[in-house]
């Protein structure tokens, strides 16, 4: 068990032609379950058999509750109803005095080789950890061992940080951002290839064509296959090499419902795509990512869609009747202190059901307004829970009340929704 979460079984998995097949490559899978640096997760790969081709606010109050970082109770195996929870966060930005303070808790810690993560993460750790599945946003690459690092405006962040996120829990991570090519086609590989060694499922980035067609696919403890698409509007002008095309999922409406089906034939039970799209600071989506939306929500294949970028708070709605978050503000950054919006943010709950009849439904949203303090030498930032913080008189209460009206009102601001809940 890791803390109070359970195993998860981690596979990128395709499907058979017949039942009895199927059963085969299952049995399969866990023979070629390998030990990783994360005991709770085994990752396996199945080559598929087949494949076709290729801002305002809102005057509705919202429900508030005492703040939840527990686990959302979970059914056992062969019960009649089975539930979980997966959480999402948003963007892991890593300007450079976020590792500058890192640093400054190493030297007062000791922990880390070179870094200590945990004190800036400490008060949100229980929420990521404590969920079925969770799943991070590393917006930006990883540099090579020793550096150098880099920020702004072309990130190469610490290598270190691929070894500590499944410290915190996170089971897999979406790598589809804009930055995705900030160090190269070498710098995106060597990023998957670190989560991968450290037992976190890379999301949106390729290391063969091969993978285009093979679904990931995170299995719970207790047995809910959830698929997740990466996808990003651009990379900055930059474009893969030649014969590398792969290398980074796009914004491709038909491709991206393509493989939604590959994912649901593989044998989802929930399909998820993470869409990085919109205007920067802006909290009202586009054109974009509204159109996106609906064409995603409107096929079966397609349960939810989760979105990032623009390092805003964005709204929290239903599209098609399924749920639709279009942007979850940074987790950490350290923007200049004339945006403050970017120091806020949402991690999100998304509360999984089995259906009385067939298949799995997101029930129900669970977010969680997040603020991030800013560095100052003596001063390490802190990523603190609002509401949490507010009701036990941790952090500076006027910014973290006003961090919570601003994320309120953006979170609404396309209207209320039945099944929202801000803890």
């Amino acid at each position: 068990m890791r803390g109070a979460r359970g195993w998860l079984r981690t596979t990128h998995a395709a499907f058979a032609v017949v039942a009895a097949t199927s059963l085969l490559l299952s049995a399969c899978a866990k023979d070629l379950s390998t030990p990783q640096t994360t005991p709770s997760v085994m990752v396996s790969s199945v080559v598929p058999t087949s494949a076709a081709s290729s801002s305002g606010s809102s005057s509705s109050a919202v429900a508030t509750s005492t703040p939840s970082t527990s686990p959302t109770p979970t059914a056992t195996q062969g019960s009649q109803q089975r539930t979980a929870s997966l959480v999402f966060s948003g963007d892991l930005l890593w300007h450079n005095t976020l590792w500058m303070s890192a640093a400054d808790d190493h030297r007062r810690t000791g922990k880390g080789k070179e870094f200590d993560f945990d004190p800036m993460f400490a008060a949100i750790k229980p929420v990521i950890s404590g969920a079925d599945l969770a799943v991070c946003h590393e917006e930006v690459p990883f540099a090579k061992p020793g550096g150098p690092y880099t920020g702004y405006p072309t990130f190469k962040a610490p290598p270190a940080i691929a070894e500590w996120i499944p410290t915190m829990g996170w089971d897999a991570c979406t790598l589809t951002s804009n930055h995705a090519l900030d160090a190269g086609i070498t710098g995106l590989e060597r990023t998957n290839r670190l989560l991968r060694d450290n037992g976190v499922t890379p999301i949106g980035t390729r290391l063969s064509a091969d993978e285009v067609n093979k679904p990931v696919m995170l299995t719970t403890e207790n047995g809910i296959k959830v698929s997740i698409i990466g996808s990003t509007y651009g990379l900055n002008g930059l474009v893969p090499p030649q014969g590398k095309e792969y290398a980074v999922q796009m914004i491709e409406v038909p491709e991206l419902l393509r493989q939604a089906k590959l994912a649901r034939q593989a044998g989802a039970d929930l399909v998820l795509v993470q869409m990085h799209a919109g205007d920067e600071y802006a909290h009202k989506p586009n054109a974009q990512q509204v159109e996106t939306a609906k064409a995603l929500t409107a096929s079966p294949d397609v349960d939810a869609v989760i979105g990032q970028h623009v390092h805003v708070v964005q709204p929290i709605t239903k599209v098609n009747g399924k749920w639709v978050v279009y942007g979850m503000g940074n987790m950490v950054a350290q923007h200049k202190t004339d945006v403050p919006r970017g120091y806020e943010g949402i991690t999100v709950r998304l509360n999984v059901k089995e259906k009385a009849g067939a298949g799995f439904e997101v029930a129900g949203v669970d977010y969680i307004p997040t603020y991030v303090t800013h560095y100052s030498p003596g001063n390490p930032v802190r990523l603190l829970p609002v509401v949490d913080s507010l009701s036990k008189g941790v952090g500076p209460t006027e910014r973290l009340t006003v961090a919570r009206e601003k994320t309120r009102a953006a979170v609404l601001l396309l209207g209320d929704t039945p099944g929202l809940v801000e803890r």
